[in-house]
């Protein structure tokens, strides 16, 4: 067991028995009160924000988290396959920790896999930005660029995206993954 003063901003602490990864540790001494320490989390499994105040040298739970680079191969039915590049083992991951990601991953995309000390996959982390291809949406007019206007497309993995006017299908676009949103085309 650590105290408060081992907070560090990415450390994975045991708090009301889930995983929480440390974004913010503030240090306060108010006037004529305790010092305490006020501590933005995210909860690993949910991915909602959190805000808790500890006191100075509160025990805290740590939890060891090992990350390591892992390829996505397939989906099979709610179990999505991994392989580690280093050793070649293959790991099935549940889509309820994959998450929302799950709709931008495609075939021999990199992630990373967090695995906790009983070797359990607590987190699912795939890149800011991955290039699909637009697989359908509607064909773009000549001059359609003038304008903000967005039309639904639907990229490789069976997403949808919202993009401009002037993409056509089997054009590659950027999407950013933390919210599904158009970036760019990508030039090929």
């Amino acid at each position: 067991m650590a105290t408060t003063a081992d907070l560090r901003v990415g450390a994975v602490i045991r708090h009301n028995g889930e995983l929480c990864v440390v974004l913010e540790s503030i240090h306060r001494t108010p006037g004529n009160l305790r010092a305490f320490y006020q501590v933005k989390m995210r909860v690993i499994k949910t991915g909602k924000l959190r805000e808790e105040r500890f006191r100075s040298g509160e025990t805290i739970e740590f939890v060891r988290v090992e990350t390591r680079n892992f390829q996505y191969l397939y989906k099979d039915s709610d179990m999505f396959m991994f392989m580690d590049q280093d050793t070649y083992d293959q790991i099935p991951v549940g889509a309820e920790v994959v998450g929302d990601g799950a709709k931008f991953m495609k075939e021999g995309l990199e992630v990373q896999i967090a695995r906790d000390e009983a070797d359990n996959v607590v987190q699912v982390t795939i890149p800011n930005h991955v290039a699909l291809r637009v697989t359908a949406t509607e064909p773009g007019v000549r001059g359609d660029t003038a304008t903000n206007v967005l039309k639904p497309a639907t990229v490789e993995t069976g997403a949808t995206v919202m993009v401009p006017l002037f993409v056509n299908e089997a054009d590659l676009i950027r999407v950013d993954t933390s919210n599904g949103s158009y970036m760019d085309r990508v030039k090929e």
